[in-house]
């Protein structure tokens, strides 16, 4: 039994010397450890040997078994060592090689023409206020001074839940907002806001999509005019569009204003003189504006004998293809990468000019 254990005990120490991975090694331990393994098999075994021989053939078996956990333990961790130099080795960088080009991303124009207009309100003491993009018909029509059936709705045709006599829609302008703001004013005191934000309407063509952005600001005051409206629009247009910006007013027709107007800026391109993107006019429209309807102000709260306001409604869109030179509004909502990556942190006006 002696001489039968020794020349196993070569065989193992030999076996597990010539092994050249974790595998194969843990093959090797199913084969002399596993369930019907070798030195398993011995160890069941001694129910056979003679009483006498027990204590012997026991001591044997268990020389075996510590030879083959020291040896297995031994050879288990210089694999190990092996493996995970290898490893470092196969992705180790090389810090001479030229780097990768990191992509470096941008605000979006919407974002930015956005962020600047809150900035100037802000400064001029307004406050801005995000509304719910679905609205019910009540806020963003018959509050504003457009009952049911009114054909002025044709113009802001937007997206019904269900159909024009249901509950609730696509808001079509952030005037929502202002409705919403004067009702939650309990006191009914003085407002003065703007409100940001995307609308939607049934339009899709090269100046027009279903989904645009727009925002609109309100004032209601005591002792507030036309005067104070047209002050206003003429910070924010030299602001945007460079200090030489003449703003002109014309008279126009919307439900929850009177009187409206359309409001008129020189164009920023020809300076005035005339050019193919004024058509010749030296003039281009750029938003809508007027004096807060008496029944809009009634309908949400505000005695019209003693209030009034004035509202504005600004394409942000439209402002965003002046500034940056944008000839189809569907590329500002197209994910292109090609288009978003023209736009850098330095972008001024004067690139445009």
């Amino acid at each position: 039994m002696k001489e039968k254990v020794e020349l196993l005990k070569n065989e193992l120490i030999e076996k597990i010397n010539n092994v050249k991975s974790i595998k194969d090694l843990n093959d090797l331990k199913a084969e002399y450890m596993g369930k019907t393994g070798i030195i398993t098999e011995l160890q069941s075994g001694i129910k056979d040997v003679p009483n006498e021989e027990k204590k012997e053939y026991g001591m044997n078996v268990n020389i075996l078994k510590v030879a083959f956990n020291e040896n297995y333990e031994s050879k288990f961790k210089l694999l190990e060592e092996e493996e995970v130099n290898k490893k470092i080795e196969s992705e180790r960088i090389d810090v001479t090689l030229p780097s990768k080009k990191i992509r470096q991303g941008s605000k979006h124009p919407m974002t930015r023409i956005q962020e600047e207009l809150e900035d100037l309100f802000v400064s001029m003491g307004y406050d801005v206020y995000d509304g719910p993009e679905i609205e019910t018909d009540e806020n963003c029509f018959q509050k504003l001074n457009l009952p049911l059936g009114h054909p002025a709705r044709d113009a802001q045709d937007t997206f019904y839940l269900e159909n024009e006599y249901e509950a609730f829609l696509l808001r079509s302008q952030t005037s929502t907002g202002q409705v919403r703001v004067m009702e939650a004013n309990k006191e009914k005191g003085p407002i003065r806001i703007v409100c940001p934000g995307k609308v939607y309407r049934r339009d899709d063509d090269a100046t027009h999509s279903h989904q645009f952005m727009q925002m609109e600001g309100l004032v209601i005051e005591e002792n507030v005019s036309l005067a104070d409206l047209k002050s206003t629009l003429e910070i924010f247009c030299k602001k945007l569009l460079g200090e030489k910006t003449e703003v002109r007013f014309r008279p126009s027709f919307f439900p929850f204003t009177e009187p409206s107007v359309e409001v008129d800026v020189t164009c920023f391109k020809c300076g005035g003189k005339g050019c193919p993107l004024c058509k010749q006019t030296g003039w281009i429209e750029v938003l809508g504006a007027g004096m807060v309807h008496p029944n809009v102000l009634a309908m949400c709260g505000y005695d019209p004998e003693k209030y009034q306001g004035f509202a504005f409604g600004v394409g942000l869109d439209r402002f965003a293809m002046f500034r940056y030179g944008i000839t189809d509004i569907r590329t500002i909502y197209g994910n292109d990468l090609r288009f978003l990556n023209q736009f850098t942190k330095g972008d001024e006006l004067d690139e445009i000019k």
